[in-house]
Order: C-alpha cells, then structure tokens, then sequence
C-alpha cells in the first residue's frame, strides 16, 4: 500500500489530526459501498495518498480536510464499483460481500497492532448486515453511492451529487430508486438473541449429521449461496429447499469428518465459522425469521477470509 496516515505524522501535518479522525468514518463508508473490508482499506489508503501527492500549499487551502477525503474516497469507491460489475459477470458462482468479524474476534490471537485492523474501526449495524449488503449489489453503483452516502451517512444530496458527477436533483432520484429496491426485498428483524439460539441449533444439528433436526430449522423455501471464487469447491448454483439444503450440508460434512464449527458474529448478527486443522475455510451468515432460517450465506473464498485467519 502507499502512505499510511498516521496519527505521529500529525504534528508535522496540522490537518492530519482531523484526517485521522476520519479515517474510522472513511472504513465505515468505503465498507458498505464496496462491501469489502480489503477493498474500503485500499480505497481510503488511496485517498491518503492523494492527499499527500498535493502541496503543502494545497492541503492548507483546503477548509476541510475530512470533507475532502470522504469525497475522495466517494469517487474511488464510484470508479472500483463501476469496473467491478464487469469482473462479477466473469465471478465463478455467487459473489457474496466479504464477511466481516466482530472487532472482538477480530483481536483475538493478535497481539500488537490489532488495534491498527480496519475491523475495528467498522462500527456494526443493520446497514452491515448481510441481507443489506446482498440488496446494495442488486443497484447500479450510482444509486448504492447516493442512496449509502444519504440515507446511511446523512450526506445532503448537494454532497453527493459532488461525487456522483451528476446533479442534486438526479441524486435524489437515484436514491429513491435504491430506497425501491430495498422495500422489496425486506429483511425482518429478529432479535440477536432468537437468532443465535437458531443458530445454535443448527449447528448442533449439522455436527450431530441430524437432517430431520436441520430440515426443521430450515424453512421449506430457503435458499443458500456459496462464494468459493472457482478457487475451492463450492456450489456454483443456489440451492433452494429446506430439505436440499441439509442433504447438501450432510454431504459436505461427509467429505470433511473432521471440521470443527464455531458460533461467532458475522457482519453484526449470529453465524458460524467452519474450520479445518485450525484453518478457517467458510464464514456463515444467516436470515432468521420466525424460528427457521430463509437465507444462508457461505463465503469459502480464501481470499474473503483473510480477516478470519489468525
């Protein structure tokens, strides 16, 4: 990666301590527009680093500097989106956004520097959840960036029509576009408490091999996708069918007797982990409505899972 803004550089930079104050900011956006913490990582890095490609005389004519660099980083995110649709149409299988740990899973068994992971510095709500984030790849990247930037960020349509390189007016429409597509496609709430007891079960079920248990935490229209990237095996078309879905989860534990499974929170809400000889392999997110699972979302995409690797 290019320069790093540090916060110790801040006393040779006077607006580097509001840079560095944004720079959480900065993850939070570049995350949900990107839907990639390795990408919002490089994205924001960029935006530092042409912050520094211009004069000293520059950076100081500039009122705000967090301003800038959010709208930087905007623009980026717009470009990455825009050449990203092209490469998803040569994706092997489903492309699901990169999972992402909870900060506190993200520290354990790194010591030194784990503060520094740009997992902590994503702060976990429903807009980072991973029915949310499947909806966002659903727009055009104009309508996630207008429709991210105002109604998750509170940037004024004025703001995003900066980035976006068109009007305020057409902001808006692209934003209502996206609120459209949001409706229908609605992910009900269900408390994390309710969900992680499903979760649970559904574990236990899977290990126990137990497919009466699983088909009943299963609704009979679930669907389930996998990410392997065309670089491990993975179902390449979603399988739909409470029943199809725990015959195929009984196969793949047959291929791998001795997986272990583990509770842990992805992207904000209850999911699993698989392992195999201590290497992390699939990062499960779930839809629970009810007391059955809709939606399963299995990343097994090595280069997805880096934030999961010790």
């Amino acid at each position: 990666m290019g320069t790093q803004c540090e916060p110790g550089e801040a006393r040779l930079d006077p607006g580097l301590s509001v840079i560095t104050g944004e720079r959480r900011q900065l993850i939070n956006l570049a995350y949900r527009l990107l839907g990639s913490l390795a990408d919002a990582e490089d994205a924001v890095q960029e935006a530092c680093v042409r912050w520094y490609a211009m004069s000293p005389r520059q950076r100081e004519a500039i009122e705000s500097p967090g301003g800038w660099l959010a709208k930087v980083a905007g623009r980026i995110c717009l470009d990455q989106l825009r050449s990203a649709r092209a490469r998803r149409e040569r994706y092997v299988g489903a492309w699901i956004p990169e999972p992402l740990p909870d900060r506190t899973e993200w520290w354990e068994g790194r010591p030194g520097g784990a503060a520094a992971d740009p997992a902590d510095r994503v702060t976990l709500d429903e807009s980072v959840g991973m029915a949310f984030l499947v909806v966002l790849e659903s727009m055009t990247p104009a309508e996630r960036v207008a429709f991210i930037l105002h109604d998750v960020f509170r940037y004024s349509f004025a703001e995003v029509a900066e980035i976006v390189g068109r009007s305020p007016a057409a902001c808006r429409q692209l934003a209502s576009s996206a609120r459209r597509r949001m409706r229908a496609s609605p992910a009900p709430a269900m408390s994390a408490a309710r969900s992680s007891d499903v979760v649970r079960d559904f574990k236990q079920a899977w290990e126990a091999k137990d497919i009466a248990a699983l088909i009943g935490l299963l609704d009979p229209g679930a669907t389930a996708l996998a990410d392997g990237g065309g670089l491990v095996d993975a179902a390449i078309h979603p399988v739909v069918g409470g029943e199809q879905i725990a015959r195929y989860l009984i196969a793949v534990a047959g291929k791998v007797p001795r997986q272990t499974i583990l509770e842990r929170t992805v992207n904000g809400r209850p999911g699993l982990v698989v392992q195999h000889a201590g290497v992390t392999t699939s990062v499960i997110a779930f839809e629970v409505v009810g007391d059955r699972i809709t939606r399963c979302w299995a990343v097994r995409n090595p280069e997805k899972l880096w934030a999961w690797t010790a």
